[in-house]
């Protein structure tokens, strides 16, 4: 079945991911799909949704419903964001320009991985804008600073500091897996991969050349393998909130810090003008056991006050759930895998469908809550599951 003709039949991200699981190799699928250790966190992403309940007021109602939002400056036609994450090109060939110009197309922002197989200056040579660009404190600081900079130069509107990531969470689905980057399949495997030659014909030319394209250098032949040694050997566990005012310092655009879970972080981020905070942990591949994004978004949202942006990633597979997490306080949403599984099935055209789901599913829910508007939105629309 071809990418258009699945789309067809694709009615919620649950059918993309099915469809992406059997486009994919197994140890590739996993790489995107997996958490850390026994999953729990990534399993709780999801259910957190479920502890929430929606308290629809019908008769207040309108025929047409304002799904847009002002974040950063911008107007976006959507609350949700295509949050970073690394090798999109795997998926698809030029993956993440893929995703870019989707994101644009649908009139929201797209924020580029630090792990890109897409270099920082080529994202606004196909317009995709609002462009955000994702970066990590490391060891050589002067190596974050050249990520900064280079945002800087080709005009991205934000910066997103991942700061969950100092050192690598143990995914276990990839070790069991033997996966690799690049991957590499053993004779037997590819003969077990026969209903997997679509994904092989896309991707079999251009899996020699996909790399880490920000950690490259022009005279430079390291392989793939080499350079994400390079990447996990500058993780810095030792980061703090100098280094924060550092980059503070040098970025003048909103910076945004991703990877907030407590409410005193959240303050501290305040403190330290800071523009934004992405309530996130890492879709369940870093800490396992970490508080659910949606447990922990009411307690970051009361400790900034409204003073800054709240987002919310992790967990969001329903037009309803971004509608939940907006009445208990978020601005926007941020999306990975689902764009992943868009990518996998149909490349640009799947990446637009996925949000298409979610825009549909979005206003729906709101024209079922009796919300005219996201700014409606608001505590009173939700409560606590009964059993929960």
């Amino acid at each position: 079945m071809t990418g258009s003709r699945s789309l067809s039949r694709a009615y919620s991200l649950a059918d993309m991911r099915l469809l992406a699981r059997s486009a994919l190799p197994r140890p590739v699928f996993d790489f995107a799909d997996g958490g850390a250790e026994t999953e729990r966190t990534l399993r709780d992403n999801e259910e957190a949704f479920g502890r929430f309940v929606l308290l629809p007021r019908p008769l207040d109602g309108s025929p047409e419903r304002d799904l847009s939002i002002e974040l950063f400056g911008r107007r976006l036609s959507m609350p949700v964001v295509i949050g970073p994450t690394g090798l999109a090109g795997l998926f698809w060939p030029d993956g993440e320009r893929a995703a870019g110009r989707a994101a644009a197309e649908a009139g929201t922002a797209y924020c580029l991985s630090h792990a890109s197989v897409c270099r920082i200056e080529e994202l606004p040579a196909i317009g995709t804008a609002p462009r955000w660009m994702q970066v990590f404190l490391y060891r050589d600081r002067g190596f974050t600073a050249e990520f900064a900079e280079r945002a800087a130069a080709a005009g991205y509107d934000a910066l997103v500091l991942t700061v969950d990531n100092q050192l690598l969470g143990r995914r276990e689905r990839d070790l069991r897996n033997g996966f690799t980057i690049p991957p590499r399949f053993a004779l037997g495997d590819i003969a077990a991969m026969a209903t997997k030659a679509r994904w092989l014909m896309r991707m079999g030319p251009v899996l020699p050349r996909v790399t880490f394209a920000n950690y490259a250098r022009p005279d430079e032949t390291t392989d793939l393998g080499s350079l994400a040694r390079r990447m996990t050997s500058l993780l810095d566990p030792g980061l703090s909130w100098a280094d924060v005012d550092w980059l503070r310092g040098i970025w003048k655009g909103p910076l945004i810090l991703k990877g907030i879970l407590h409410p005193q972080e959240a303050t501290r981020a305040v403190e330290h003008g800071v523009d934004g905070i992405v309530v996130s942990n890492h879709g369940g591949r870093q800490l396992d056991g970490a508080i659910a994004s949606l447990d922990a978004l009411p307690g970051i949202v009361s400790a900034v006050n409204g003073t800054i942006p709240v987002l919310l990633d992790g967990g969001v597979r329903r037009g309803s759930d971004v509608v939940k997490a907006l009445a208990l306080g978020a601005r926007a949403c941020l999306i990975g895998r689902p764009h992943l599984w868009g990518l996998t099935v149909a490349g640009e055209a799947g990446v637009s469908h996925v949000l298409r789901l979610l825009r549909d599913e979005i206003d729906r829910t709101l024209g079922l809550m009796g919300a005219r508007r996201i700014a409606d939105l608001g505590p009173a629309h939700v409560a606590r599951h009964p059993g929960s």
